[in-house]
């Protein structure tokens, strides 16, 4: 470049754009007055231009401000918009010709508007605060970046996010990339990106540690494990002081968030992030995101203004009516999203579709999806609440995973038909809490562990009027939220001092059992062995059972958090991944390896419909034991319908041994693969190496697990007998 620098003109007091006079040849309206839809920044080619765009019914004045690169406290243009010529409907719009935005690079809004008037009108403008475009595809934080100043009165120029202008112009190449689409075979894997790899332990490189292309180095590692998809706690921008290391506070529902790139530069980390999904479809593993749709980072009325509050605070989020505490909190953190109003819907199906259609990921799991459920009031929509019909009528998210966990923190609890998105899956969390009731040793659990592993049909009725899949039940014992596998057989009580309120947080009751041993402080081997054990019934439990398996990252090596069954403010060892514990438990990731590849081999087991007649439950004997005593229960799984092997296990939840009697076939049928009290290599055999019964009955040692299997027979088999369902024994037992 030659010459002298191009003027910096700073317009902070413009006047509102001139009306256009167009004459004959002249641009159309849009080239002068800008276009309301797309929302956001969008690049017109054509014009060399930008166009802005921003929903705020309420709003009298709208400021768009534009920063260049070297000084994001003062707008190097600002544009005062004309509700004459710059507004149609409830959005604010423009176009700027980029040879007219002075090389700005940053973007965010002034907007002002009336003061607070009741419920549905409790207004909270402040045109002193630099606002962030809720379609902002990109985050940008100052280095004077501060939380403190959207909380205070006043002005936080420099101090603000700001929207990246040009956002437009990451990609990759997606040529040669595919969807992979599990479906009997599917396991999902819950990560955390960052306490993935953050750990010195993971064995990636350091300067990749805890960001997507950390993950993308451990692709290896999850095809040996045999995952099939990877579901990714919340990757949404974030704000970085706001000090949630989980991620469930998001800023913006558009953007990656930058502290998982590895790569510093702006833009760099949407194509890092795109390159890791690219990475993990060519190993034939589905991405599902973890979303939060249901409230922001901005909390209560004591928190930041960032963004929602001061464009269109009721538009955006549900009010209670109380001036003390304006805001409705059925998320348990401060606010809760207007999925009641259209233009927010509109929002979260526009998310969704950028992160279908340019990230490429293949489903979503909503966190606290309840609340869309909730009506501008606050009340329930048992009916047919308009979020899941626009997300279901939509041709780009009609194909993708949908999980929902069915409930809110407001005491809403939805699972399985009473949740309105029929077709969707669904965590389960009775699953969770009565297998671990069960494996704790808790009476009468027999005959729910029975519904449980048969798929949960109580709670997902496949009779005509519902017609509801097993699969759509999301098994499994740990999460993010509580203990992890290895804390749930070592802790009773949750130890959670360090997150800074008095161990009242994180759930009370975890069901969990410590094997006599609080923690690990001079543990006795024996104990150990016994911790080891009974995590390897809850694996055998998890993958033996009709549903979609999912696993938390890290149980299969026995990672800890010493207790804490709430870590969501530890960005440290305490939630980092510790991956020593995979050489120091090999024999625990063998048998999780070996499990999840017996399960994806036997379609048996994972199943469209309800296993019906090819089921046949039993006890020691010939009955299951469903009194409040009972903790054994043994069960027949013929294969011959699917085309599979048969399958019989025995469960001991009982301190004592007991032995089983084999009520199908007789011994020499029969091989066992399995036997969770004894050591590895024996407790999992693999293919080839099974050990053939000599006998028609089998010891099945204290809280263990065997399970045997027979080559297929012909569908025609005697064996195959009428149709029980687990309610039918229920019933039968019942009366």
């Amino acid at each position: 470049m030659s010459g002298e620098p191009t003027p910096r003109v700073r317009n902070e007091d413009q006047a509102a754009l001139v009306p256009p006079v167009l004459t004959p040849g002249a641009p159309g309206w849009a080239s002068v007055e800008g276009q309301p839809f797309p929302l956001g920044v969008t690049w017109i080619e054509a014009e060399q231009a930008y166009n802005f765009a921003l929903y705020s019914k309420h709003a009298e004045r709208v400021t768009l401000l534009l920063y260049a690169e070297d000084d994001l406290t003062n707008a190097v243009f600002s544009c005062r918009l004309d509700y004459l010529t710059n507004k149609s409907g409830r959005i604010w719009h423009c176009r700027m010709p980029k040879s007219a935005m002075y090389e700005a690079r940053y973007y965010a809004y002034s907007v002002d508007g009336p003061q607070p008037a009741g419920r549905y009108e409790w207004h909270h403008f402040d045109p002193e605060k630099i606002l962030l475009d809720p379609y902002a595809r990109c985050v940008c934080f100052p280095a004077s970046f501060e939380r403190s100043a959207a909380m205070a009165p006043g002005s936080n120029a420099g101090k603000a996010p700001l929207g990246l202008i040009a956002a437009h112009a990451t990609t990759i190449d997606w040529a040669g990339d595919h969807r992979p689409r599990h479906e009997p075979d599917t396991v999902i894997y819950e990560v955390h990106v960052n306490a993935f790899t953050r750990h010195a332990s993971s064995g990636v490189s350091a300067e990749k540690r805890g960001t997507y292309a950390g993950l993308m180095e451990k692709i290896p590692y999850l095809r040996e494990l045999g995952v099939t998809a990877v579901e990714l706690m919340p990757v949404f921008q974030y704000d970085p002081q706001e000090g949630n290391h989980w991620c469930y506070m998001p800023l913006n529902f558009f953007a990656p968030h930058h502290g998982y790139g590895s790569r510093r530069e702006t833009l760099d980390h949407h194509n890092e992030f795109r390159e890791m999904v690219k990475a993990l479809h060519a190993a034939d593993i589905e991405v599902i995101l973890d979303v939060v749709y249901n409230h922001t980072a901005e909390g209560d009325h004591r928190g930041p203004t960032y963004s929602f509050k001061g464009i269109d605070n009721t538009t955006y989020y549900l009010m209670s009516g109380d001036p003390a505490a304006p805001y409705e909190n059925f998320s348990g953190t401060g606010n809760s999203l207007n999925c009641g109003n259209r233009y927010v819907r509109m929002m979260v199906v526009d998310s969704m579709r950028f992160w279908v259609r340019e990230m490429h990921v293949d489903g979503f799991r909503f966190d606290l999806a309840s609340v869309f459920t909730r009506n501008v009031d606050g009340s329930i929509n048992w009916d047919d609440p308009p979020m899941f019909g626009a997300i279901r009528s939509d041709p780009d998210l009609s194909t993708v995973r949908l999980i929902a966990e069915p409930w809110d923190a407001a005491g809403v609890y939805q699972l399985g038909r009473s949740f309105p998105g029929v077709l969707w899956l669904q965590w389960n969390g009775r699953f969770r809490d009565d297998v671990r009731r069960f494996m704790r040793g808790d009476g009468g659990m027999v005959g729910t562990l029975m519904q449980r592993l048969y798929g949960s049909d109580d709670l997902f009725p496949d009779e005509r009027m519902y017609a509801y899949h097993p699969y759509q039940s999301v098994n499994y014992i740990t999460c993010h939220d509580g203990f992890t596998l290895y804390d749930l057989v070592s802790y009773n009580q949750k130890r959670n001092w360090a997150n800074g309120h008095h161990n009242t947080d994180g759930p009370v009751e975890n069901y969990s059992w410590n094997c006599g041993w609080e923690g690990d402080a001079g543990l006795p081997a024996e104990v150990l062995e016994l911790r080891k054990r009974q995590i390897k019934n809850f694996c055998c439990l998890l993958f033996l059972s009709n549903g979609t398996p999912m696993l938390r990252a890290g149980d299969e090596f026995l990672n800890t958090q010493g207790g804490n069954n709430n870590p969501y403010n530890q960005d440290n060892e305490t939630s980092w991944l510790d991956w020593s514990g995979l050489a120091a438990h090999p024999d625990i990731f063998r048998f999780f390896k070996l499990m999840i590849a017996f399960r994806r081999a036997h379609p048996s087991v994972a199943r469209s419909r309800f296993w019906r007649e090819d089921v046949r439950w039993y006890g020691v004997g010939p009955a299951a034991d469903l009194s409040w005593d009972s903790h054994s229960l043994a069960f027949f799984l013929g294969g011959a319908s699917q085309g599979d092997d048969d399958l019989y296990v025995m469960i001991n939840g009982y301190w004592d041994d007991l032995r089983f009697d084999i009520q199908e076939g007789f011994a020499g049928e029969w091989k066992r693969i399995i036997d969770t009290a004894l050591g590895s290599p024996e407790d999992f055999c693999e293919a080839g190496r099974e050990v053939e019964l000599t006998s028609g009955s089998y010891l099945v040692k204290a809280r263990s697990i065997v399970a045997l299997f027979r080559a297929r027979v012909s569908p025609t088999s005697p064996a195959v007998r009428e149709a029980v369902t687990v309610g039918a024994v229920l019933r039968d037992v019942k009366s």
